[in-house]
């Protein structure tokens, strides 16, 4: 009878330890198999797992969590991160700058296998290189809970390219959001990503800028968004696109029936690509927030996108800060949007420019037709002293002012404009009733003042929190 009592707990550290073992992935596992080191931390499990297991079952599942990380650090050689051990039943892990090496993220991978609590997970700058994502790859064929991952600076390249593009091709993971900024991807790898990508479905958020594409990644990007249904949202910027490059892409483009989000700042288009650009605005009926900043563009290439601004319904944003784009280019703009009387346009993006009072009387045209539109500017040249004070007074002080000398609330102020007489009302129908209200006459910019204060980030601005203010 004696020798059978250290015989049980071992019979069930068997019962309890395998299963999660059978669970991974065979290749993560094969180091993990080792007798001479899980012969080493066994007795420290067999104590800890089993009396937490007739406490609670749920701090045996924590406890079982940590020390397979635990066991994973020491076959790895290498030293666990204490943040990851307290984080990894959160839903946001981030191990940004960690310096984990492919090893270090090997352990973190094989911890990763059965977690069913992060669901987003931040791995940039750890060098983990093509071991390291090798790793990550395996790991997400049986984790079906981790949906979001950065792996952005980690000197993948072309090899890197090859194994995510092989994942992509399983279309067999829960992950949607992936972040692959500043990985050396080059031509090479750019054909990879876009034959995979191609027939993916998964993915609808994907980062690629940063890297060394140029004209023929450019084009192999094109022809893959021409038939991808997959992805929503593109970011390309700060890469070597030209001509050709650009191009090719906004021949995709056209035909894209998914893609609602597309940065491809800082790539140095120039004019040229500019009637490409404006032609993917006339076809495309999508395309909702586009970021061409810094791009060579001056006001010819201003004046052929302002071509298919006048007949575009989707974009609501558009981004041309940092280009040579005067105000004779700014006014090309703005005047194509009011021709357009289906515009959906909320935010033209052209804070470098220098504008005029008469560019001031214009645009107070155009917000009379599209009042739910915004267009940021560098500054007004020229203005009176009296007016520039007008431009700046705190509209909210003046709301103030008007609610003290009508004996009222300034929630009073802000329920008078609202039909249904509520606390709350979308952003786009509260731009609206304050440009066209005249008990306290305020411009454009000081309404996005009042939205910035009561905007509650959901499409909608709420007035309850004024609610202490006194008459």
């Amino acid at each position: 009878m004696d020798n059978d009592k250290p015989l049980q707990p071992e019979t069930e550290d068997e019962i309890e330890i395998e299963p999660v073992r059978q669970s991974s992935d065979k290749m993560l596992y094969c180091e993990a198999e080792s007798p001479p080191t899980v012969e080493k931390v066994k007795p420290a499990r067999e104590n800890s797992e089993t009396d937490l297991e007739i406490e609670d079952d749920e701090k045996f599942f924590t406890t079982g969590q940590k020390e397979l990380y635990l066991e994973a650090c020491k076959l790895m050689g290498v030293v666990p991160v204490s943040y990851f051990i307290r984080n990894m039943e959160e839903s946001y892990v981030n191990l940004n700058h960690h310096g984990l090496g492919p090893r270090g993220t090997k352990a973190i991978a094989i911890a990763l296998v059965s977690n069913m609590a992060v669901t987003k997970l931040e791995l940039e700058d750890n060098c983990i290189m093509e071991e390291g994502v090798l790793s990550l790859v395996e790991m997400l064929q049986e984790n079906y809970y981790l949906q979001e991952m950065n792996i952005s600076n980690n000197h993948l390249g072309l090899e890197g390219a090859r194994i995510i593009s092989d994942f992509f091709e399983r279309n067999s993971s829960s992950i949607w959001s992936l972040e692959l900024s500043g990985n050396d991807f080059k031509e090479d790898s750019a054909a990879l990503l876009c034959q995979a990508l191609s027939t993916n479905y998964q993915i609808k958020k994907l980062d690629l800028s940063h890297n060394q594409f140029s004209d023929v990644g450019g084009e192999h990007l094109g022809q893959m968004l021409a038939i991808n249904v997959g992805l929503t949202s593109l970011d390309l910027s700060w890469n070597n696109f030209h001509t050709r490059g650009a191009v090719a892409l906004c021949n995709g483009l056209r035909g894209n029936v998914t893609l609602t989000k597309l940065d491809l700042s800082m790539n140095g288009f120039g004019n040229e690509v500019a009637l490409a650009l404006g032609e993917v605005l006339r076809l495309n009926r999508c395309l909702v927030y586009l970021d061409i900043g810094g791009n060579d563009i001056g006001n010819e290439g201003a004046s052929k996108i302002s071509k298919g601004l006048e007949s575009n319904e989707s974009l609501r944003v558009l981004k041309l800060f940092l280009n040579p784009i005067n105000m004779d280019g700014a006014i090309l703009l703005i005047l194509a949007i009011k021709r357009n009387p289906k515009s959906r346009m909320e935010e033209l993006d052209i804070s470098n420019v220098l504008v005029s009072e008469q560019f001031m009387k214009t645009l107070d045209g155009v917000y009379a037709v599209h009042p739910q539109l915004d267009v940021v500017f560098k500054a007004v040249q020229g203005l009176s002293p009296k007016k520039t004070i007008f431009l700046l007074t705190n509209p909210m002080k003046l709301i103030q002012s008007y609610a003290d000398q009508h004996k009222i609330t300034i929630v009073d102020f802000f329920k008078s404009l609202n039909p249904t007489g509520t606390m709350k009302m979308s952003v786009d129908e509260f731009q609206k009733v304050m440009i066209e209200q005249n008990k306290v006459p305020l411009n454009q910019y000081q309404v996005r003042e009042v939205i910035k204060k009561l905007d509650e980030k959901t499409g909608m601005v709420n007035f309850s929190f004024l609610n202490t203010m006194k008459p």
